[in-house]
C-alpha cells in the first residue's frame, strides 16, 4: 500500500527542475532522527510525494514525484568533503539514510502556502502547523489528492 509524503527543498540548492533534469535523484543530507527513521523504515518505492520549495518566494508545492528506491545508507555522511558530513556515521554503522525519487508532474504554477492554508481539507496538514521544521512529513491520501487537484487546476 502506497503512502504519501511531502519533501522540502530549497530551490537554490535543489529544485524540482533539477529533479526533472536528473531523472532520478538521491534524497541525501537528512540529519534529523525522526526523518531518518521515516527514510529508513517507512518510505518505500511507489510512495508518492509532494515536492515543496522552501526558503523561496512564494513557498509551496511545485510538483509531484515518486519514490523509486527504498532507504539505504547515506554515504555523504562519511564523506568529509560533503556539505553535511557526520564523523559518527560509518559504512559499517550508518546513522543516516536516503531514498531515490523521480519527477512525475510539475505544476504550471506553484500551489502556495497561503492557498494551502485557505483549503479546509488541509487544516491538519503537518507542513502547515506552526513550528514544523521537518524536511519530510507524512501526508494523508486526502491531503495529497487535494493538493494534486489544486496544482492541476492552475
Amino acid at each position: 500500500m502506497s503512502r504519501y509524503w511531502l519533501f522540502k527543498s530549497e530551490p537554490t540548492t535543489y529544485s524540482y527542475d533539477d529533479l526533472v533534469r536528473d531523472g532520478v535523484a538521491e534524497w541525501d543530507g537528512v540529519r534529523n532522527f525522526q526523518v531518518r527513521n521515516w527514510l529508513r523504515d517507512d518510505i518505500k518505492p511507489g510512495d508518492r510525494l509532494l515536492f515543496w520549495h522552501s526558503s523561496a518566494k512564494p513557498i509551496g508545492v511545485v510538483g509531484i514525484a515518486t519514490v523509486v528506491r527504498e532507504g539505504y545508507p547515506d554515504d555523504t555522511a562519511w564523506d568529509p568533503d560533503s556539505d553535511h558530513p557526520d564523523p559518527k556515521s560509518t559504512p559499517d554503522k550508518p546513522l543516516w539514510y536516503m531514498v531515490d525519487i523521480k519527477a512525475d508532474q510539475k505544476f504550471a504554477d506553484i500551489v502556495t502556502m497561503e492557498e494551502l492554508r485557505a483549503e479546509p481539507a488541509l487544516a491538519e496538514m503537518v507542513v502547515l502547523k506552526r513550528g514544523n521544521r521537518f524536511s519530510i512529513t507524512p501526508v494523508t491520501e486526502e491531503e495529497f489528492n487535494t493538493v494534486l487537484r489544486m496544482g492541476e487546476a492552475k
